[in-house]
């Protein structure tokens, strides 16, 4: 786990100069164009690159070095910054959508690699403390990069923002590419028979008819993209007005919340997992998605500040809750398929999110943020409490599925000790 805490570090550093160049990218096209519609299309392009990138990325982590993908990714978003940088102002228009389909693809392909790979770098059994660690190095980034991006560039300027955006991934790059870990099985032990990675366009889908339970669960995260997709829309509606004179101040308030409740998520499971091995699964992820929509609504219904956080709270544990678990569980499949999984889930996820964000934009014209939230993250526990109906029926429609290969582990030569929780 030394190692791989070590790539948690370097992946939240890219992360926070992810979230920080959100917030500066999207106003700077708006300040050098002064068209909203060009803004907005700067979004949809990226959006768009995410989905499609996802198929494409599942087939090359299945082909390629992994960890030579991440890599790759990292220093390709910096040297696109760096052009950016250095371009005359008449270029910078064209290259800016460049860059939203550059950072859209490699952000994809990497955040795919990375999943693909946990089992291999810390151990089958220890995955699901690994997953909560980058949950919180995440969480903590967002929390860092939305907080400080005005800061930055109202101080500094956006060269300043899209140069530290720059370096820290240059930074990852170099702690992934100094890092002694391993992100593929080793030869001889993948699992007979269950390679889905293979050849012909359809290999994606023959693996979901093989695997429908887990066909099931990246639907249900699809709708979790959709039912987010409509907070996120209607938060500075209804921060605007909770407080007409300080609309930032709910928004800033439920991201801080949010992201602690992350951090619990993920300190509770590492714990449970140390003590016990204990891994969550399907119905574990089924009920957290359930509580995680429910705190949602909760969030948008009116009440004082102090349940309000509550409530904001809930759904950050929920949310890392349900991330751990479904990384984890999808991470259960051999190594051959993990690739294309992470892949497919990838672009349900976005998909989900790119059409939440157009139709909540459109229903919060005529209805309430509450309304529309609760009409969306709705949608996602009615999914969730279908598939909870078929777990506690039995299985009968799903054939069982493969158990977590134990044989997966860190790089050759350090061993896991029981002390950083080496039980599976």
């Amino acid at each position: 786990m030394r190692h791989f805490r070590l790539l948690v570090v370097g992946n939240a550093i890219s992360a926070y100069g992810s979230y920080l160049n959100m917030v500066a990218l999207n106003v700077f096209i708006y300040q050098v164009t002064g068209s909203a519609l060009t803004a907005g299309l700067f979004m949809a392009v990226r959006l768009i690159t995410n989905v499609l990138s996802g198929f494409v990325s599942g087939r090359l982590v299945s082909r390629y070095d992994r960890k030579r993908l991440m890599v790759g990714a990292d220093l390709t978003q910096a040297t696109a910054l760096v052009v950016l940088l250095l371009a005359p102002d008449g270029a910078r228009v064209a290259l800016l959508f460049a860059l939203a389909v550059g950072t859209g693809a490699c952000s994809t392909l990497s955040q795919v690699a990375l999943r693909s790979s946990v089992p291999e770098i810390v151990g089958a059994g220890l995955r699901t403390r690994a997953n909560g660690l980058l949950v919180t190095g995440r969480s903590l980034a967002m929390i860092a990069g939305f907080a400080s991006a005005g800061v930055v560039v109202a101080q500094f300027g956006y060269t300043a923002a899209f140069a530290l955006d720059a370096g820290t991934f240059v930074v990852s790059a170099t702690i992934l590419f100094l890092l002694p870990i391993r992100t593929r099985a080793a030869a001889g032990e993948g699992e007979a028979g269950t390679d889905a990675s293979g050849t012909g366009r359809w290999a994606s889908l023959a693996l979901l008819k093989a695997a429908p339970l887990l066909a099931v669960m990246i639907a249900v995260r699809a709708a979790d993209g959709l039912g987010s997709s409509s907070h996120n829309v209607a938060l500075p509606i209804y921060s605007s007005a909770l407080d007409p004179s300080h609309p930032a101040t709910f928004i800033s308030q439920f991201w801080a919340t949010w992201a602690l409740g992350n951090i619990v998520a993920q300190q509770v499971c590492s714990r449970r997992t140390r003590r016990t091995g204990w891994s969550p699964g399907e119905r574990a992820f089924a009920v957290g998605s359930c509580v995680m929509s429910a705190a949602f609504i909760v969030v948008f219904s009116g009440l004082p500040a102090v349940p309000a956080a509550v409530a904001a709270l809930v759904a950050g544990m929920a949310d890392g809750f349900t991330e751990i678990a479904y990384v984890s569980r999808l991470q259960a499949a051999p190594d051959e398929q993990r690739g294309r999984l992470f892949g497919l889930s990838a672009s349900a996820e976005n998909s989900g999110f790119g059409l939440g964000m157009i139709v909540s934009a459109a229903l919060l014209e005529r209805y309430s943020p509450l309304q529309v939230v609760g009409a969306f993250q709705g949608l996602a526990i009615v999914l969730c409490l279908a598939l909870l109906v078929v777990l506690f029926r039995g299985r009968a429609l799903f054939p069982k599925e493969p158990p977590a290969r134990e044989s997966g582990g860190p790089a050759p030569g350090r061993e896991v000790t029981a002390a950083e929780g080496g039980t599976s």
